[in-house]
């Protein structure tokens, strides 16, 4: 598996990870990198990510035998319809956003006859920090990368997606894009959201800076995505938009259910429902899923 030109649209930390990682697998030997802000472009020339920076999409893609989407979700359809013009009829082109209907629906409506080419991809690995400047060759490692191929995606395209993700240390897990939605929702977007909500909750408060600095360990790991991207953030909560708010309605009930045993002073109440979600967090913990985290 060796491609002569590698197309990489969005040099920021996902994009940058994927071609720092293609390097070192040995089957991108030349990787033309676009992002509309011309600083990252050069930023990611100056790393060595990219091995030419260019102007447009359309001159990226041209010729590209692999071309990775790496942009804020809802850029993905006007990057499609620059894409499509220019994208070989072999080609393979992916993407790896964080939610997959609004994608796919994008798709449908831009790529037209290149639709095939299309393998809609999100591999389940990020920081808290963005730009192409904090890039890691290993970022995909030992990570879950879900692909979730469409009717028409070819089945070549699938096969090679799936081998490139391999090769980057990534392991495979294959979902319908809207399962994908209602899975991340769940476990990924609702957490982003509640991580937010209790620094806004705290710095709301008169005293919100002083209760701050008196975090410890706990804190800092529960609130570390709190410091995510709020642009790429802003557009998965609003592209994913009802089963976010189907998980907030279920955080909402087991919220209303520990300040009414808190109320109550029901003690029991209150330790059997701690138990029961250490205990679901323990075996989960210890279990393959574990190497999964956003």
């Amino acid at each position: 598996m060796k491609f002569k030109k590698v197309a990489l649209i969005g040099c920021g930390l996902m994009g940058g990870s994927f071609a720092l990682a293609a390097r070192m697998a040995g089957w991108a030997p030349h990787i033309v990198g676009y992002s509309a802000s011309e600083s990252s472009r050069q930023k990611a020339l100056s790393m060595g990510v990219i091995d030419l920076a260019v102007d447009s999409i359309e001159q990226a893609v041209k010729d590209a035998d692999l071309v990775l989407l790496a942009v804020p979700v809802t850029a993905t359809e006007a990057c499609f319809k620059a894409i499509a013009p220019a994208l070989k009829p072999d080609a393979l082109l992916m993407d790896v956003g964080s939610t997959k209907s609004d994608i796919v629906a994008a798709a449908l409506q831009t790529l037209g006859d290149k639709l095939h080419c299309f393998v809609p991809v999100h591999p389940i690995a990020g920081k808290e920090v963005a730009g192409v400047e904090h890039s890691d060759a290993d970022l995909y490692k030992d990570r879950a990368l879900i692909v979730t191929p469409m009717a028409s995606s070819g089945a070549a395209q699938v096969k090679l997606a799936k081998q490139i993700w391999k090769s980057l240390g990534s392991y495979i897990t294959e979902l319908t894009p809207a399962a994908h939605d209602a899975a991340f929702a769940a476990v990924s977007h609702l957490p982003h959201v509640l991580s937010y909500a209790i620094i806004r909750g705290i710095f709301q408060q008169h005293n919100g800076p002083d209760l701050i600095a008196l975090g410890g360990p706990g804190f800092r790991d529960f609130s570390r995505i709190a410091a995510s991207d709020p642009v790429i953030w802003r557009d998965i909560l609003t592209t994913n938009r009802e089963q976010v708010l189907f998980q907030i309605s279920h955080f909402k009930e087991a919220l209303n259910d520990f300040e009414k045993a808190i109320q109550a002073n029901e003690s029991q109440d209150l330790e059997d429902m701690i138990r029961q979600a250490s205990d679901l967090r323990f075996n989960w913990r210890m279990g393959a899923n574990s190497k999964s985290e956003e």
